[in-house]
Formats: C-alpha cells, structure tokens, sequence
C-alpha cells in the first residue's frame, strides 16, 4: 500500500489492513514495520511536475550542451525571478520512499511558480558574481520585463564581453514578441532553455542561498526585509557563483543519465 500510494499516512494503512484481515493494528506498528523493510517517512523534493514533452526537451537540450566547456558556462548570465517570504516558509509533507527514490516522480511534490509571497525580485549572475537585483511591483507583464532587461540585464551581460548569451526560461513574459523583437534589437544571445528545467538554472540555487540568509535576519515589516534582500545578494562571494557554474557539466550529465528526468539538483 504504502509503494502504491506514497502519501499514504500509516494511519490510513493501519485503517485499511485492520479492514482486510480483521484485527486491529495500531499506526505505530506499520511506522515500525515499513522503517524495517527501508521505507522511510520523508519530506519530497519539489519539483516541477514534468510531462514527456518536457522530459525529450531536456534529453535534447543536454545532448546539445555535454560537448560544451568551461569557457561558453562562464560566459553565461543567467536569470530569473522568485518569491521572498515575508515571515515563515510554505510548510511541509510527507510521502513513504527507499533509499535512493528522492527524485522518482511518486516521491517528489510538484510544483507550480510563484504560489503567493510577500516579495518578489528578478535578478541575474554569472561565474564572475552576482548582477543586478530588481523589486517587482505588483504582476509583471512583458512591458516591465523588457524595462529591467534594458536597465538590468544588459549592463551585467555587456561586463560578460562579446561572447555572452542570456538565459532565462520560457514564461510568456519572456517568449513574448515585444521581448522577443528588444532581444534581436540589442542582439542578445539568448540560450535555448527547456521548459521546466530550475535544476539546471544555476541562480535556482543562488536563490537558495539567498533566502537562506535573508531567514536568519530578524525583521519586522516589509521595508527592512528588502534591505536585508540587497545587502545579503550583494555579499554573496563570487566563488559562490563560480562554483554553482562551474556544476553545470554535471547537471548535463545527470539529466542524460536520467533520461530527461529529475535530477538531484
């Protein structure tokens, strides 16, 4: 049951095997049988929830990308926006799995962009540190993503030299024809990206870090909170960034590896 469904509580089990063979059995007894047999109760990774349209543009984006050397990953600025909590975290679940089934698509909580928050930033880095951080206010549409492009992101892609190429992923925002027609205007590099892909988005992980230690600086009201947002970014060494770069060779690989699917990162 508990290999059919993951989400199932041993509370439920309990109810269900006491259904099938008569006698009563308590919760605790099939926590203690399922840990015997390597079932543990765990939080699942969040991951984005990946179809087989997805899973092929990923296989075909890290073919393309394994032959790639440090050289082109440095010359990278990646991009994106996120959420920052004001107080708190999203919370917590639980799913039953085996050693090694962190990432099968059982075992994992999809996800889906921005679900709420109190704060919301775009910003950018490359392997030389990170770039520009803007506030969003309110929804941003294609007319305010192509204004922080050209204030934003085009002074950190031009300190990246001439063989620079922009990521970012494919929200309408950014696929849209006024994006699209400023990119060919500024003859912008831009990367072709799979869908669903955070994992191999370096500044995904940069924002982790970021929200990290944005956690552990106490505030009181929204104003200090993004004080506290530009003075953490700002100081995020550029070994940081270098190292989280310098993992792609590695994300390419798992992704092959795994046929398209999820991966550790």
């Amino acid at each position: 049951m508990a290999l059919g469904n993951r989400r199932m509580s041993a509370a439920s089990i309990a109810a269900e095997v006491e259904g099938v063979g008569g006698q009563p059995v308590s919760a605790q007894t099939i926590r203690r049988t399922l840990h015997q047999i390597g079932l543990q109760g765990c939080r699942p990774r969040r991951k984005p929830l990946l179809k087989m349209m997805h899973k092929k543009a990923r296989k075909r984006f890290a073919a393309d990308k394994q032959t790639k050397d440090m050289d082109f990953w440095n010359h990278v600025l990646w991009s994106d926006e996120t959420k920052i909590n004001l107080f708190g975290s999203d919370g917590v679940k639980c799913v039953w799995r085996q050693p090694g089934e962190e990432y099968k698509d059982k075992c994992v909580l999809p996800t889906v962009k921005y679900g709420g928050g109190n704060v919301m930033v775009w910003g950018c880095m490359s392997a030389a540190g990170t770039g520009e951080l803007q506030f969003i206010e309110g929804t941003m549409n294609a007319n305010m993503y192509c204004d922080i492009l050209k204030q934003s992101m085009i002074p950190s892609l031009r300190r990246l030299g001439r063989r620079a190429v922009f990521q970012h992923d494919n929200d309408p925002k950014h696929t849209s024809k006024m994006t699209t027609a400023l990119l060919k205007k500024l003859r912008v590099k831009v990367m072709d990206w799979p869908s669903m892909s955070p994992d191999l988005n370096s500044i995904e992980h940069l924002w982790g870090i970021l929200k990290r230690k944005v956690e552990v600086r106490k505030v009181s009201n929204i104003h200090q909170r993004r004080d506290v947002i530009k003075e953490e970014w700002k100081r995020i060494p550029v070994a940081t960034c270098e190292a989280l770069v310098n993992s792609m060779p590695k994300k390419v690989k798992a992704v092959l590896e795994n046929n398209g699917g999820h991966t550790k990162y």
